[in-house]
């Protein structure tokens, strides 16, 4: 990505304000914390090792799965999605492209999103957004939703 993150500024929301905003909820609510600064959406997860996911991704070696780090960046960049969305819509993931994993998240790590839309021509919006532990990328890639509903 060619872009840089800064969280510097915005007003955090936590877990029951994110909710009011998405519709995922326990256990597919993947942020405890976000706020838009700018253009951008910063998100945070921490990894506490009970999670469904790492039941079996990997016995006595828990992983956080790929597509769980995806659906952690999906859920940040929707903040900035909901200022124009309107009753009844609903942002469905439909593409995924340039996705690189490049680090582990286990238990214990606290996952930092930062996402930005690129580009939208209604009703689909393109993306991009990293997630890092501990200053190192985990993951980074493309995304685009489209708007159902409403």
């Amino acid at each position: 990505m060619e872009h840089h993150c800064s969280a510097l500024g915005g007003k955090q929301m936590l877990r029951e304000e994110i909710k009011q905003i998405l519709p995922h909820r326990e256990p597919m609510l993947l942020l405890d914390s976000v706020w838009k600064v700018g253009e951008e959406a910063h998100g945070t997860y921490q990894v506490r090792g009970d999670e469904f996911f790492l039941q079996g991704h990997f016995p006595g070696q828990p992983l956080v799965p790929g597509v769980i780090h995806c659906e952690i960046l999906a859920q940040s960049a929707c903040v900035l999605l909901s200022d124009g969305l309107k009753e009844g819509q609903l942002p469905l993931y439909a593409g995924l492209d340039k996705v690189r994993f490049r680090h582990p998240v286990r238990p214990g790590d606290t996952i930092e999103t930062c996402c930005r839309i690129k580009r939208a021509k209604h009703p689909f919006y393109f993306a991009e957004g990293r997630a890092l532990v501990n200053g190192k990328v985990c993951v980074s890639g493309e995304f685009s939703f489209a708007v159902t509903g409403g």
